[in-house]
């Protein structure tokens, strides 16, 4: 059975479901129902352009035009981590794109060629899709992972501090930050694999069911995404950190308190 089609009178519908969220939003004084709006109509105008742009790519199926997308999709992912995170553009956003372009690019390459053992690797619809189901993961994962890293030792600073003084080298002092942003980083991503089927049906799984394909040709997918949605997400965090250390800190091991962007008042 070939998928249903939406109408434009079916998604206008869809939209009504807004006034649940809008409503409940004034009556607990939440304040979210200008920035609800917003959002839903900024979603709505940008996946549309997106899908006209992306039906153009898939029929043209250009290599270089296809890596192209995919590098302005880490463009845009790494400028979206550090406007999140309050860090410091000038500082961060090279070794910030370096670990998404080389995490997500290596997983994305070993997918395509040994798990789909795709003879293009750069097919435009595998390249594009799956490369931006990484992307938006590995996203989500850095914000919570390069910010908590740099936030907590910025609040701990006197811990911090007080291992260097017991003759901790700057690698030693910062493991246990480390340790703490990369576990808040990931479990989301760990917890969401633990109940996929049971509590929930994923969207790329339900999609490939809606667009035809046998559930266990969806699982099968659905499980080897997850699988290189978690190697890239782990890579990416810790290239992230690994990348800016140099810049971060000093050659005494002091944080350099310039990577901030303080919140304008």
């Amino acid at each position: 059975m070939p998928t249903v089609d939406i109408s434009a009178f079916s998604l206008a519908l869809c939209f009504l479901l807004l006034l649940i969220p809008i409503a409940l939003s004034y009556g607990v004084k939440l304040k979210l129902t200008y920035i609800t709006l917003t959002s839903a109509l900024r979603m709505t105008i940008q996946l549309f352009l997106v899908g006209l742009f992306l039906k153009y790519i898939f029929e043209l199926n250009n290599p270089y035009l296809n890596l192209l997308w995919f590098i302005l999709m880490i463009v845009f992912a790494t400028s979206s981590v550090l406007r999140s995170t309050r860090l410091d553009k000038k500082t961060f956003i090279l070794p910030s794109f370096t670990a998404f372009l080389v995490s997500n690019f290596f997983v994305l390459l070993y997918f395509n060629y040994f798990v789909v053992s795709l003879s293009n690797v750069f097919e435009a619809k595998y390249l594009i899709a799956i490369g931006g189901m990484l992307l938006g993961n590995s996203l989500r994962g850095n914000i919570v992972g390069i910010g908590d890293f740099y936030n907590d030792i910025r609040k701990n600073e006197k811990t911090y501090y007080y291992y260097l003084s017991l003759g901790a080298t700057r690698l030693e002092a910062i493991i246990p930050f480390f340790r703490k942003s990369l576990n808040a980083a990931l479990k989301p991503t760990i917890a969401s694999m633990s109940t996929m089927g049971i509590v929930s049906l994923p969207g790329m799984m339900t999609g490939q069911i809606l667009g035809g394909s046998s559930p266990l040709i969806a699982i099968k997918y659905q499980i080897a995404i997850m699988v290189a949605i978690y190697a890239a997400t782990t890579l990416s965090i810790f290239l992230a950190i690994v990348l800016t250390l140099r810049t971060s800190f000093d050659e005494y091991g002091i944080l350099n308190r310039n990577i901030f962007c303080e919140p304008k008042k």
